[in-house]
């Protein structure tokens, strides 16, 4: 009979054994399967689930089925299934050397089970943010005047001339509309850009008996992938084989229990998940949307345009002027109607607007929508709607280009408050230092041995199976000729690289003839890791080892090995002998690694005490260039650099002096040093006495770098602090700048920080400051700017408005200066780049006001000069150049106007007297600067009805551009005026 090879294999996936044992026995021996995909020997095999020799295609597995497993945790499923090994036989894996590394099996992986991306929510389109435009309620009270006076307009009037002024308002509204909904758009899109890079995490997986990174989203079913603390569980799976891997699964069960996972009674590991201790190969059964956890870590995508502290402020400092403004409206109606209806108003012609009994009410009703529209366009004007506008803005921007210079910002609000940052408290390996390992120095006993010294072939035996049994790194050897592919942490890589060129390391003949029987995995706070194993061949007897930094092993021996394999007992003089060795190499910049062993003939736990010293080796880790001229220029900007390391008081010593953290020189070295534990046993009083003299903390855990920025903080200082383990974590969570390092950073660390460091470089972590001092001052230029604009505008339209009951700036011309404020005033100034000087300033702090005594000097000085000037013109204008209302009225409008564009330039720079310092280098600024006036040339010339303007004559706009020159050397003498700091 015919036979489907689809249907067995679902078959297979279905039954329990003992229910295909049954299956199987209809199905007569004789028939010939014509797939490849199942090959059963002989009839014989059937006896047992166990002996049937299966491999199925991946099409023929069912992802739901797996899918359902792992998230309900079914073991009899899993039993059913016939065992994981089993499974990776279906899934065709191997369990060791994972699936093949080919295009053709990942492609058809991919379409099978799903490729490992979650649906998200799907983004507001653009006409989302045009309809939260439409509601801001000026702007529906402006359509609403607008379509009123369209209306009286088009009846009093007719079409061809009645529509002008309704319709101006219309498109002007309409266009302020579009602008804002397309700068919005943008932002949103840019945001969710960079929420797609940080989600996009690394991982290492064993493809085709290579281990190998590749992007979580590439992950697929059957997949081994490489987990150790602190990683993120890329995708539901089984436990393989691995030693103490506890789980935080409180993201799925709210739980904050660690659970234990293992091949016996849990080998259940879902997405989502983090790795809290131990290690583990896992086998991939599910991803993406197949996950217990899909939808949920869909529903974790970051959105990064929350509120931050400084747009919460502005948004403080826009409600206060906006009530300044509606006062301001109330007034200028008020008064304006009462001087219309007591007939105190005259038109163009000179004749008197109202009045009573002969005007008609056509009239009467186009006059009062008037004076409602410049009461509302008043509002829109005073009300600095383009602050909040303008910090977007400038994080947007500096976000990229923080991207371009390796430094993605997860947390929007680390942008400004980096700028504030008055301290840095720093890790050293791989920040510092280029965390490029490589083993320069090795000890064995009282001997340094060379590059050809003698080793006992026993002592070599040892010392290959303590680095090549107790280490989280691998070795693959493509080819006998090739050299041999090394992963792992830079600290592993330099160990296994030691033992495979100079003791002949295989790393598979070892593992073959051992057997591992527990594993302490290293601990920050013991900072030690170690096994048992025994020996498979010849001897039933258990040896412990351990490795870990110099001083705590060297704690726990009582004898060490000498360079010809004898044992000797190490009595004090020995260990004081041995300890100074230690410390002559870390006083080279050499991380101490140590290895000691114990072997006994009973099985027993792993030993601490009364080992044998086997040698220690010395890691140079060099420092990165250009870390010197980094700290140096934190130094030079008031912020005080702080080194916190793992490593011995000797090497972190020896590396913070070559770095420039400490100067030799200085009285305060030994107060400047100290090990975690005496920071730790100081009184509360010490530590605060202390802490700001300490630059290095050594030996320090990660509840010492935690309690040094809770003291920090509490001596008000901003603190920024870099980490890259899961114990870094609440350091990194206290601090009010969290930096985790992109490469060697754990997923724990990147979720509690603010900015991910793509370099691990210091220098990457001054870049951040500079750019964040970048974005403060930036907005703190656009607020002088604007607030000039809003004062000048609101004093000029308000006092026109009492004496003369008409305001010179119209609905139309105020909403075009708005859209100049707004959108293309905060473009322009937001993209200004960060400049040397910003490096030189004292750092803010958490107190400083953000209109500082200097802006109101300059707003002040130069919105006084614009309401003179202008109200000038408003009284005696017509008599001074002998032009008509209407062209003495575009004349205002336009040295309004151009007054913005030179005060934006003025803008530029707070304090420093040369404007014109690094103009041509933000093209975007002049283009910006370029495009309003051409703009505003068009509004002027072309576009007189619906700007309600008049042509002016070369003299006049002469005029216009010497009143907004004027703004230049005034900003120049007021610059001249010393300001007392608000210090």
């Amino acid at each position: 009979m015919a036979f489907n090879a689809l249907s067995f294999a679902k078959t297979l996936l279905r039954f329990s054994k003992k229910t295909l044992l049954e299956e199987l026995k209809h199905v007569d021996a004789r028939n010939t399967f014509s797939s490849s995909n199942i090959n059963i020997k002989t009839p014989r095999l059937l006896r047992s689930f166990s002996y049937l020799a299966v491999d199925v295609d991946p099409d023929h597995v069912d992802p739901k089925l797996l899918s359902d497993m792992v998230r309900d945790k079914d073991t009899d499923s899993l039993t059913q299934f016939g065992g994981i090994k089993e499974l990776a036989t279906l899934l065709g894996t191997d369990v060791k050397r994972g699936i093949r590394d080919t295009h053709v099996d990942i492609d058809t992986r991919k379409r099978v089970f799903g490729v490992n991306e979650f649906q998200k929510p799907q983004s507001k389109g653009f006409l989302s943010f045009v309809l939260e435009s439409f509601k801001d309620t000026t702007i529906i009270v402006l359509l609403v005047c607008a379509v009123l006076s369209l209306g009286f307009g088009i009846k009093q009037h007719g079409w061809k001339e009645g529509w002008y002024d309704g319709g101006s308002i219309i498109v002007a509204v309409i266009l302020v509309i579009v602008v804002s909904s397309v700068s919005n758009f943008n932002q949103s899109r840019q945001f969710k850009k960079l929420s797609a890079k940080s989600s996009d995490i690394g991982v290492e997986v064993v493809r085709g008996g290579r281990r190998q990174s590749v992007s979580i989203f590439e992950v697929v079913v059957g997949d081994i992938a490489c987990l150790k603390i602190g990683d993120q569980v890329p995708a539901d799976g089984l436990f393989l084989e691995g030693h103490s891997l506890k789980v935080d699964e409180s993201s799925m069960t709210g739980e904050s229990d660690h659970v234990h996972v293992n091949g016996d009674t849990n080998p259940f590991l879902l997405s989502g998940t983090k790795v809290s201790d131990g290690f583990a190969h896992m086998m991939v059964t599910s991803v993406g949307m197949n996950t217990a956890y899909g939808a949920m870590m869909g529903s974790l995508t970051r959105e990064l345009d929350e509120e931050t502290p400084l747009q919460a402020r502005l948004n403080k400092l826009t409600s206060a002027i906006g009530k300044v403004g509606l006062l301001v409206a109330a007034l200028v109606l008020f008064v304006s109607m009462i001087q219309y209806f007591t007939g105190n108003t005259r038109d163009d012609m000179g004749n008197r607007e109202f009045v009573g009994g002969r005007t008609k009410f056509d009239d009467v009703m186009n006059a009062v929508v008037g004076i409602v529209a410049a009461a509302v366009t008043i509002v829109v004007v005073a009300i600095p709607e383009g602050l909040p506008l303008a910090v977007t803005l400038t994080l947007a921007y500096s976000m990229k280009k923080m991207m371009r210079d390796n430094a993605m910002v997860r947390r929007i609000s680390a942008c400004e408050t980096m700028g504030s940052a008055t301290i840095i408290c720093t890790d050293k390996t791989g920040t510092l230092t280029m965390n490029e390992m490589k083993v320069t120095e090795v000890w064995v006993g009282k001997k340094k041995i060379d590059e050809d010294g003698y080793l006992a072939p026993s002592l070599v035996q040892l010392l290959r199976e303590g680095i090549g049994l107790n280490t989280t790194g691998s070795v693959y050897q493509p080819q006998e000729t090739s050299q041999p592919e090394i992963s792992g942490s830079p600290t592993e890589k330099a160990l296994l690289s030691w033992a495979v060129v100079d003791l002949g390391m295989e790393i598979d003949e070892v593992k073959q003839h051992c057997e591992i029987i527990h594993v302490e995995t290293f601990n920050s706070e013991k900072k030690r890791s170690g096994i048992l194993m025994k020996e498979k061949r010849g001897s039933n007897r258990f040896h412990t080892h351990w490795k870990g930094a110099a001083e705590m092993i060297l704690a726990m021996c009582s004898n060490y090995y000498d360079h010809a394999g004898e044992i000797r007992i190490m009595d004090d003089e020995e260990r004081v002998q041995i300890e100074n060795i230690v410390k002559g190499m870390a006083t080279k910049s050499l991380r101490c690694i140590a290895f000691a062993q114990k072997s006994s003939n009973v099985y027993g736990k792993l030993e601490e005490s009364e080992l044998t010293l086997l040698g220690i080796l010395g890691l140079k880790d060099p420092c990165r260039p250009g870390v010197e001229e980094a700290v140096e220029s934190c130094k030079n900007a008031g912020v005080k650099i702080k080194m916190i390391t793992g490593d011995n008081v000797h090497t972190a010593r020896a590396i913070a002096s070559e770095c420039g953290i400490l100067d030799p020189d200085e009285e305060l070295e030994e107060e400047a040093v100290v090990e975690g534990f005496q920071f730790r046993n100081f009184s509360q009083e010490e530590r605060m006495e202390k802490i700001d003299r300490i630059r290095v903390m050594a030996r320090s855990s990660p509840l010492d770098k935690l309690l040094m920025v809770q003291c920090l903080k509490q001596k008000g200082h901003v603190v920024a602090v870099t980490g890259d383990g899961t114990n870094d974590a609440p350091a990194l969570k206290e601090a009010d700048i969290g930096l985790s390092m992109g490469i060697q950073g754990t997923e724990v660390a990147k979720e509690s920080s603010d900015i991910v460091i793509l370099d691990d470089n210091f220098s990457s972590v001054v870049t951040v400051l500079r750019w964040g001092r970048c974005v403060y001052t930036n907005i703190q230029k656009f607020i002088q700017f604007q607030l000039t604009v809003n004062v000048s505008a609101l004093v000029i339209n308000f006092v026109a408005a009492v004496s003369s009951g008409k305001v010179p700036l119209t609905a139309v011309q105020l909403l075009w200066v708005n859209l100049i404020m707004d959108t293309l005033g905060a473009l322009a100034l937001a993209t200004e780049q960060p400049s040397n000087d910003l490096m030189k300033m004292p750092p803010v702090g958490r107190v400083e006001p953000l209109i500082t005594r200097v802006m109101w000097r300059n707003l002040i000085s130069q919105a006084l000069y614009q309401v003179l000037v202008l109200l000038v013109l408003q009284f005696k204008g017509r008599s001074i150049f002998d032009v008509s209302e209407k062209v003495k009225n575009t004349l205002i409008f336009n040295a309004f106007v151009l007054c913005q564009v030179f005060n934006e330039l003025n803008a530029r720079k707070l304090e420093k007297k040369n404007i014109f310092e690094g103009l041509f280098k933000n093209k975007l600024f002049i283009a910006i600067v370029g495009v309003t006036v051409a703009l505003q040339l068009v509004m002027v010339e072309f576009l007189k009805k619906f700007a309600n303007t008049e042509r002016l004559s070369w003299e006049q706009w002469g005029v216009c551009v010497g009143i907004a020159a004027l703004t230049w050397p005034i900003g120049l003498l007021v610059k001249c005026i010393p300001v007392v700091t608000n210090e």
